[in-house]
């Protein structure tokens, strides 16, 4: 870090870590069919892993069913393996180029799975803004120290510090509490 406090690189690290847990989320499966379900599936194609919106188009045509066209012959059974591979617990049904995907029902210990990997995915979002804290606490210590910025203006930069710690952690129980509720929908 350089040796200049700046509470918008604090921030816009902050929620770097807000906006993870997000798309984290994104990729939790509830009972309804979200494109979002498969961004975490990486196919083998072309010598490289590459995500799966990158060979074909992912859509949602009906509430319990996803989509795949993919865009190259080839690499259909690829696009399948990477599903079937990818521990969401998901069997697509092939028919030519396109992935049939339907999302089966969710029994009550698999909604308890999904709510604990949540609850995961939420703690490591806490605990990266903590890090970024942290981080900012130690550079106002440490300006302090050079004589950089006076006793004050420390603990008045350290206030606004919290206060953004506060909020960003409030925004990841936000985010945790409704999610919590859509996998619990029944």
């Amino acid at each position: 870090m350089a040796d200049v406090y700046s509470k918008d690189e604090i921030a816009r690290r902050m929620a770097g870590a807000v906006q993870t847990l997000k798309n984290e989320l994104g990729g939790l499966r509830t009972g309804r069919a979200s494109a979002a379900l498969l961004d975490p599936v990486k196919v083998e194609a072309y010598g490289n892993t590459v995500p799966i919106n990158q060979v074909g188009t992912v859509s949602t045509p009906e509430a319990r069913m996803i989509t795949v066209q993919v865009w190259d012959k080839g690499l259909a059974k690829a696009v399948d393996k990477a599903i079937r591979d990818s521990g969401l617990g998901l069997n697509p049904q092939m028919d030519g180029q396109l992935l049939r995907i339907p999302l089966p029902e969710l029994n009550e210990e698999r909604r308890r799975e999904l709510s604990k990997m949540g609850s995961k995915y939420a703690e490591a979002a806490r605990v990266s803004v903590r890090n970024v804290r942290r981080d900012g606490m130690d550079m106002l210590k440490r300006l302090e120290k050079d004589g950089k910025i006076g006793q004050d203006d420390h603990h008045t930069k350290g206030d606004e510090l919290q206060k953004l710690t506060d909020q960003n952690i409030k925004d990841i129980d936000a985010a945790l509490h409704s999610k919590e509720q859509e996998i619990m929908q029944v």
